[in-house]
């Protein structure tokens, strides 16, 4: 395992990433399910916590691997055993969404997480034993991942006590581990194979609102329900469209490639390019937004 180059032609997302990608598209559909479900029944304004709880765990996990990816996919059986093992910690995480909707209970969901950081750690290991130019990134990363790890599992003894504010901390010192890891030098990730498996992360989003305004189609077809569904499927699916158009207006590896010191926060939000006379505290490193 070395570091990739970060311009490398032709950088395209693999086929292992694309199965990779799968069972997220299962995670969010169980949440989206359950936040619907909690809207139904007039309970949307309990939901908001576990739902923004579990999809931070979906979506950072997401990213974690992604960034790694990026930088030191190599492909090889090791490679693609520890992200099967993530794999098999997002559909965990998925099976318990329902406990921590219902009941408050994060004891599933915060085990999936687990097993998917405790892939994620096998990789950073192996990243710094075999590529020394980048071990002191490597080492703070696995250091970073293992120790938030301890503290996320001794979360669960704490029951729903201080529950929102230990979430909060834990959540901020999940997104300063990669600003103090890269202090010793960026990883080689490349621009245009972020750039597109953001994409494809917000295909995955965009695509729950395509399935729900199937599912108001079916329902009006087969089941002569009001036709004010028909109304509410037509706008759900232009908002889609509408959402899908602006964030592919501009390549954003393009973007991406030019202003690579914006990282995460380019990755995010640009659609243009961006102004060089913005003051240099947020031209960072800061890969977290």
């Amino acid at each position: 395992m070395s570091a990739r180059t970060v311009d490398e032609a032709n950088r395209t997302a693999t086929p292992m990433e694309l199965l990779f990608d799968l069972t997220f598209v299962a995670a969010v559909a169980q949440l989206a399910a359950r936040l619907a479900h909690a809207t139904v029944d007039g309970h949307a304004p309990s939901a908001v916590a576990p739902f923004l709880m579990v999809f931070f765990a979906i979506w950072w996990a997401w990213m974690s691997f992604t960034w790694f990816a990026s930088a030191y996919d190599c492909d090889d059986v090791p490679y693609r055993l520890a992200a099967f093992v993530q794999m098999g910690g997002v559909l965990v995480l998925a099976a318990g969404t329902g406990r921590a909707f219902d009941r408050g209970d994060y004891t599933a969901v915060t085990l999936g997480y687990l097993i998917m950081r405790v892939g994620l750690l096998g990789l950073w290991i192996r990243a710094a034993v075999q590529h020394p130019e980048g071990r002191g990134a490597s080492v703070r990363y696995a250091g970073g991942v293992a120790a938030l790890e301890v503290l996320w599992v001794a979360r669960l003894a704490l029951g729903e006590h201080a529950a929102g504010a230990t979430f909060l901390a834990l959540v901020v010192l999940e997104l300063l581990v990669p600003v103090w890891s890269e202090r010793h030098g960026p990883t080689s990730w490349h621009p245009h194979h972020i750039a597109e498996r953001y994409a494809l992360f917000t295909i995955i989003l965009l695509g729950e609102s395509v399935f729900a305004s199937t599912t108001a189609v079916v329902a009006f077809v087969e089941h002569a329900a009001d036709p004010e569904l028909v109304a509410v499927s037509v706008s759900s699916l232009a908002i889609v469209a509408a959402l899908w158009w602006l964030y592919f207006a501009v390549p954003a590896g393009a973007g991406l490639e030019a202003h690579r010191q914006w990282s995460f926060v380019g990755a995010m939000v640009i659609t243009s390019p961006l102004p060089r006379s913005l003051p240099s505290a947020l031209v960072s490193r800061s890969r977290w937004w």
